[in-house]
């Protein structure tokens, strides 16, 4: 997880489905070869059959670069487009959930990332019953380091949220949409914000970093994170970069599993990973850990 603010490189231009009859017929030809390739489509959502699709309204204006989004722009379809000021709170809302849901999953679920963790404490347990021969204290001994885990995740994860929402999530206009390299996307189903990812390009190598991808938890299960993720990556194939990737702390499989099904490659793992809000004090050394998690999609040779 990041927290400080996006490098400024490269000229942004987001190209979405209904927009690639504005590329040149060469181009457009081998950009949805190479999409239709990568990512095949979306199945439907299961529902009752729909009516005939109406004309789509013109919109009030053109997006930045000349993109458009993705979905219709309202009923039940899921539109992915281009972040707009007026959505700063509702972007900064379901990143401030999401974030907040690893709480309770790094000091619980995480635990059983850290072998050498558990063993020091059973260790601790054991030396609890050598030392008092009390079952009892013995049995409060995992209650009491399990409190002392939550308490120490909920610590560094809140500073690392007013880090964020101090940066980059305190003005996403600013950060994401007005410099160069840089762009930011909202999923909207029935005219609310139920997702958001961020792009943020790196000059020195050639790659897209995937960034700040959430969803409101009440709209899980119904492929909007994938469709932010494509966002994401047509967005690196437009622009000719050489890779996507991106860097996670995530703890649950679900999370891990869709970046495989995007076509992310996991890169490797580091326990080492100091998260933005560390002091790196012994209790925090004890009682809170993360994975960081490195992931790559290479779109072409360099």
């Amino acid at each position: 997880m990041h927290c400080g603010p996006p490098d400024m490189v490269c000229e942004t231009k987001i190209v979405a489905a209904e927009d690639h009859e504005a590329l040149p017929g060469a181009k457009k030809d081998a950009l949805l070869v190479a999409a239709g390739a990568m990512w095949p489509p979306l199945p439907a959502a299961p529902g009752p059959a729909a009516a005939p699709a109406a004309p789509p309204p013109v919109p009030d204006a053109q997006p930045r670069g000349g993109a458009g989004g993705t979905g219709p722009p309202g009923g039940r379809g899921v539109c992915i487009r281009e972040f707009r000021a007026a959505e700063q709170e509702a972007a900064r809302r379901i990143f401030y959930d999401g974030i907040m849901e690893r709480i309770p999953n790094t000091a619980f679920r995480g635990l059983r990332q850290h072998p050498r963790t558990q063993l020091l404490y059973a260790l601790l347990a054991a030396l609890c019953f050598a030392l008092t021969r009390s079952l009892l204290l013995t049995c409060l001994v995992p209650v009491g380091l399990l409190g002392l885990r939550y308490y120490y995740s909920r610590k560094v994860i809140l500073a690392y949220l007013d880090c964020a929402l101090h940066t980059d999530m305190a003005d996403i206009e600013q950060y994401y949409m007005k410099p160069p390299g840089s762009c930011f996307w909202v999923a909207v189903l029935d005219g609310n914000v139920v997702g958001i990812v961020a792009a943020r390009a790196h000059e020195e190598d050639n790659t897209v970093e995937l960034l700040r991808m959430s969803v409101d938890s009440r709209f899980r299960g119904k492929g909007i994170a994938k469709a932010l993720g494509r966002k994401v990556l047509e967005f690196a194939v437009v622009h000719n970069y050489s890779a996507v990737v991106l860097g996670t702390t995530a703890v649950k499989v679900a999370a891990h599993k869709l970046y495989e099904s995007l076509g992310f490659r996991h890169m490797g793992a580091s326990d080492h990973y100091v998260l933005p809000g560390m002091t790196l004090s012994l209790a925090e050394r004890l009682f809170f850990q993360v994975r960081y998690h490195r992931y790559r999609l290479q779109l072409r040779e360099e």
